[in-house]
């Protein structure tokens, strides 16, 4: 039975079409205090996967009060998919004193599941936090589905770690090239810089592609220089948008014609689910 969070309620019904799994329909409370309770009153059968991304707090508490509940429903058998994995950028300890965040999460969603199955984590290495299998889905093949016809494209990341998704995008469209930006991220304040590259942009269509767009900073910054430099339409892509705040504004302002992501993180702009790609490693 597929299990899903409040919110992935879409995503986790495409997973069960695509995989002819039962979806159940769990109930969600929020009691005065700020108190949460997900339950699950109907759950039948011995294999459950709950389906959480962690966008915000309240995802993690869902994800592992709906742990308990399959189990105490009588599943012998629990998988985990987290479509987006929040904090996985906080996978090491910057300062003295700051906790591994990845590390803490992982090991909480470890008590209650048997397996555990991330897309498109941030830093693959998280997977070694977890105390269980970790199967990690690669779905920014995804992405190329929704693209329109482009002119002479070109398939670009805001920075070197990034090169691969848009390498990923590129041969699934079938046609164009790749670079990337260099970006310095300052660990105290947060202020990122853009070094532009030297690929010619002028009177081509550009394709922006990163794992996350959160606030929209980098790749707005990034858009700019495209904008600058001549380039024709440019779409922004990724895997996981979060668009937290004025993140779509800041893109549209910036030159952005389109956003296009994924279901891991369920927005307006979610035009491609990873359903499948999830189904296959199940």
């Amino acid at each position: 039975m597929i299990v899903p969070t409040s919110g992935t309620q879409t995503l986790a019904a495409a997973l069960a079409e695509e995989t002819g799994s039962p979806l159940a329909t769990p109930t969600f409370e929020r009691f005065a205090d700020g108190e949460r309770l997900a339950a699950i009153p109907e759950f039948t059968g011995e294999t459950a996967t709950v389906v959480a991304s962690t966008v915000a707090d309240g995802d993690w508490i869902e994800l592992l009060q709906l742990q308990d509940a399959v189990r105490e429903a009588g599943a012998s058998e629990v998988t985990t998919v987290i479509p987006y994995l929040g904090y996985a950028r906080q996978d090491q300890s910057f300062k003295p004193g700051q906790p591994v965040s990845a590390r803490a999460m992982a090991r909480a969603v470890s008590t209650g599941t048997d397996r555990v199955v991330l897309v498109n984590p941030h830093e693959t290495a998280v997977r070694e936090f977890f105390s269980v299998p970790v199967a990690i889905v690669d779905a920014a093949a995804t992405l190329a589905e929704p693209l329109p016809d482009l002119r002479d494209p070109l398939f670009l990341s805001p920075d070197a770690g990034a090169i691969g998704i848009a390498e990923t995008v590129r041969d699934a469209y079938g046609s164009g090239a790749t670079d990337y930006f260099e970006k310095h991220r300052d660990r105290e304040d947060g202020s990122v810089e853009i070094t532009p590259s030297d690929a010619s942009v002028a009177d081509r269509d550009v394709v922006v592609v990163d794992d996350i767009i959160a606030t929209g900073s980098t790749m707005s910054k990034s858009v700019a220089v495209l904008q600058e430099r001549g380039a024709d339409r440019v779409v922004a892509a990724c895997v996981h948008p979060v668009l937290a705040s004025n993140a779509v504004s800041k893109l549209r302002a910036a030159g952005v014609e389109r956003i296009l992501g994924t279901d891991t993180v369920e927005r307006a702009c979610s035009d491609v689910s990873v359903a499948p790609a999830i189904a296959a490693r199940l």
